[in-house]
């Protein structure tokens, strides 16, 4: 009994890398509150933007949140917390404000969309389409990537990315389990999950019902421009970015995570054979598709009919898709089990990126950084302004909303665009396209989180690939303003 007694702290080793990281968010987070007042922020018409207290803090947090995120020195709900508890105790925030966001209708929306994935894990679906799938790809492990890609990007033309994502990840995991190597981590496997992530992000630009981030905008620009922007003008012109982007990531990963195995021998013959077995579609699966469906089609012409009626009042995403998580379980196919298996740590993920990014809204301090970063290319060259509005925006959405980011960037921007003859069109879909494909952090977008949850990868690998694919997002993103959106009739510069 000794023994057993003294082994757990012969074992006891210090992790120096965690505990390093651990303490460099409470440094910076330390620095940055007690350090004594910012100077005001100043816009190109000369308006003042003060730095409060709270909005330094906020920033504390901001750093703080990053730190922790991208080198995991906790879990990552964990670090979300501590977001929250950051706020209430140096009064940042007060508690009620900190603490609700967690519950958020879009931290619910992200629930039941993963609810959807949990669903069509039950029934078998997940494994119905992806042997279907199989079948007709192939064996040839860059066709795999290809074919999973494409899918997950042309789902996200109908509905919100979030949903794809859950909807596609049990669909990835029944794929990866033929690849032969359990749930060791291999290139295949990082390749497959960040891939997903990736071109979630890049198909759910192509039209507004791929993400709330575009009618967001698109109010916003209305506003302020007093211009109007289409539902199928919108997609006229993301539609080739998006795709390119799409095949780009595509290639991307044949480079940096090339399969370990060229093909996977018998993988067809398998695949059609475990198909075979599954036998007919049974009821459950008839019905959690059904419900599926519904929701789908709801949240997409909720979406049509708002952009073409101007009084058309929709029905609330997050009521709509969440009213699909109760009939799961009216219907039993779900129960208590599948409630307690939800992954709590990517919902707390998404409650603290919901709490750090109205923080950052409410106390100012993101409107102060889209003034300053603005403000340093209000004399630059037109396409150097752009691409710097686009880089900040980029930035910003991967660590607190990108419906946040283009609120406190758009509104600046446009502002200062006409100093420099740049037509507010450009600006407003440069700015899109960025904010859907944050590449770096889990906490930019939902199905980062949920790729996550593979086991693949870790935080820091996922922020390493990010750092070349934001470089060949924004080469792209260039090559776009410049050359592909000017041969289609954007406007670029004033009377363009």
């Amino acid at each position: 009994m000794a023994d057993d007694m003294q082994a757990p702290a012969g074992n006891r080793n210090v992790n120096w890398k965690r505990l390093l990281f651990l303490l460099v968010g409470l440094v910076l987070f330390t620095v940055v509150y007690y350090t004594p007042s910012w100077p005001d922020a100043v816009d190109p018409m000369g308006k003042q933007f003060p730095l409060s207290r709270e909005g330094k803090g906020a920033i504390a947090v901001f750093l703080l949140a990053g730190t922790w995120w991208v080198f995991e020195v906790v879990p990552i709900g964990v670090t979300s917390l501590m977001i929250g508890i950051l706020q209430a105790l140096f009064y940042i925030r007060p508690a009620s404000k900190a603490f609700n966001d967690f519950m958020d209708p879009s931290v619910m929306f992200i629930f039941g969309s993963i609810v959807i994935g949990l669903v069509f894990t039950k029934t078998g679906l997940t494994r119905r389409l992806a042997y279907k799938m199989l079948v007709i790809i192939g064996e040839k492990t860059s066709m795999i990537y290809l074919g999973c890609f494409v899918v997950t990007a042309a789902l996200t033309h109908i509905m919100a990315h979030t949903a794809v994502a859950a909807t596609i990840y049990p669909l990835l995991i029944s794929i990866y389990a033929l690849y032969g190597e359990g749930d060791k981590q291999t290139r295949f496997g990082k390749g497959l999950f960040i891939g997903m992530a990736y071109v979630a992000g890049a198909g759910s630009i192509v039209t507004l019902l791929g993400a709330a981030r575009g009618a967001v905008a698109i109010g916003f620009f209305k506003d302020i421009m007093n211009k109007d922007i289409g539902f199928f003008e919108l997609t006229y012109y993301m539609f080739p970015i998006g795709w390119l982007m799409t095949f780009v990531l595509w290639g991307f990963f044949m480079v940096v995570l090339r399969p370990e195995k060229k093909i996977i021998p018998g993988i067809k013959d398998r695949a059609n054979n475990l198909y075979r077995e599954l036998g007919p579609i049974t009821s459950r699966e008839w019905i959690a598709s059904g419900i599926v469906l519904v929701v789908i089609l709801t949240l997409g012409s909720n979406a049509v009919m708002k952009n073409m009626i101007a009084d058309f009042t929709p029905l609330h995403k997050t009521a709509v898709i969440l009213l699909s998580t109760v009939l799961f379980y009216i219907t039993d196919i779900l129960d208590i089990e599948d409630l307690e298996a939800i992954p709590w740590n990517i919902i707390l993920l998404f409650g603290g990126a919901m709490s750090i990014g109205l923080c950052l809204w409410e106390t100012g301090a993101a409107e102060w950084l889209a003034v300053n970063w603005l403000v340093m290319f209000k004399e630059s060259n037109w396409f150097v302004f752009v691409l710097s509005i686009a880089f900040f925006v980029m930035i910003m959405t991967n660590f607190i909303m990108n419906v946040a980011a283009i609120a406190i960037s758009l509104p600046v921007a446009l502002v200062i665009a006409p100093y420099l003859g740049v037509a507010g069109e450009v600006i407003l879909f440069s700015s899109l396209t960025v904010a859907g494909m944050p590449f770096l952090l889990l906490v930019g977008a939902a199905p980062n989180a949920i790729a996550y949850d593979s086991g693949q990868f870790s935080p820091g690998e996922f922020f390493l690939y990010g750092i070349p694919a934001s470089i060949i997002l924004m080469l792209v993103t260039g090559f776009t303003v410049y050359v592909i959106w000017p041969i289609m009739g954007m406007p670029i510069t004033v009377g363009g």
